[in-house]
């Protein structure tokens, strides 16, 4: 019997340091931002590397889409670290991302996310979303209050800010990068492919497409961001010549799918041939798979749960395509042009 517990205790003793040093979850917080340009609070999040271990919660889970975890409000690990700003497609939130923001905490960095009224899930508008200014500026105001906290703000490495969006929020990434939309371009755009998604939508709200408001074409760069990451990017095809030419940044592209490549977001020389023209940018294509693959993992009953409102198929990915593959590569590719 005692050789019996000194064996237990033997075992015992190796395993409590491997359970010590069990990786931590990525560290996520809540705040709220404040914008001259905004009449309410930005719902803001931050995701970052952890030091101590607080408590394990669920990020944008619910009926049709399964959540992410991450360490409730614990303490940031110690260093500074490259920091994200994160922009959501139209009709989506900083949380369903969450996937993507917890993998580059969990490599070594800062993600800040907002969620823009007037194109979030729930409230967006095609008028609303028109105004890329103003979901610029959401981010530019997010980093304002980011860099002036008295405890995070001294982890962010000032030299290593990234703007990365999806769709829409691809476009504002751009924007941030110092890409200027020309509304002209967009209607002659959508007079040449009305049947495009982007035109659809914005055709369907309080817009005049050859009036549009001065805030589409804004210069909404951000001297502070040194790269852009634009994931299935929104508006490419009215990007302004001399704005192009002036992006002076390493720029990513990830546009997702090759036969269902949604061509709203085509920067290849078929479609916007904006991956060409930028003096510094790379495109990286993957298939199988199509615009909404992008959105985080779907629940068993997810699909049926769409049918049944006749919602759109987000859940529905293409033949032979890995929702979860798919992801796993969007964060390589980020991460092996971020430096991660």
């Amino acid at each position: 019997m005692k050789r019996l517990l000194l064996s237990f205790l033997s075992v015992l003793t190796f395993a409590v340091p491997a359970l010590a040093a069990e990786p931590l979850l990525p560290g996520y917080e809540r705040m709220a931002v404040e914008s001259a340009e905004r009449p309410v609070l930005l719902a803001a999040t931050l995701w970052y590397p952890a030091k101590t271990r607080s408590y394990r919660g669920i990020v944008g889970g619910n009926a049709v889409f399964e959540g992410t975890s991450g360490l409730m409000g614990a303490r940031i690990a110690d260093g500074k670290f490259p920091l994200f700003l994160f922009s959501h497609g139209s009709g989506g939130n900083m949380d369903n991302s969450a996937w993507l923001m917890a993998a580059l905490a969990e490599r070594g960095a800062m993600v800040l996310a907002v969620n823009h009224p007037g194109s979030t899930t729930g409230d967006s508008s095609p008028r609303a979303s028109a105004f890329l200014d103003t979901r610029a500026g959401d981010l530019s105001a997010a980093l304002d209050m980011l860099l002036a906290d008295p405890v995070l703000g001294s982890h962010v490495d000032q030299s290593a800010i990234t703007a990365v969006g999806f769709s829409l929020g691809g476009g504002t990434a751009l924007n941030l990068a110092g890409l200027r939309f020309s509304g002209d371009a967009f209607a002659d755009y959508c007079r040449a492919q009305p049947a495009q998604a982007d035109c659809v939508f914005m055709s369907k709200g309080n817009l005049d497409l050859d009036h549009m408001p001065s805030g589409f074409s804004a210069d909404a760069r951000d001297e502070r961001i040194s790269r852009a990451i634009a994931i299935d990017p929104g508006f490419t095809y009215a990007a302004t010549e001399d704005s192009i030419e002036a992006t002076d940044m390493p720029v990513l592209v990830i546009n997702l799918g090759e036969e269902n490549l949604m061509r709203a977001a085509d920067v290849s020389e078929a479609g916007s041939n904006l991956i060409a023209r930028l003096p510094e940018a790379e495109r990286v294509v993957i298939a199988p798979a199509h615009h909404f693959t992008f959105l985080a993992e779907c629940t068993p009953d997810g699909a049926a749960l769409l049918a049944e409102e006749q919602d759109d198929p987000v859940c529905d990915d293409p033949e032979g395509a890995d929702r979860a593959e798919v992801h796993a590569r969007i964060i390589e590719a980020i991460a092996r042009f971020s430096g991660l």
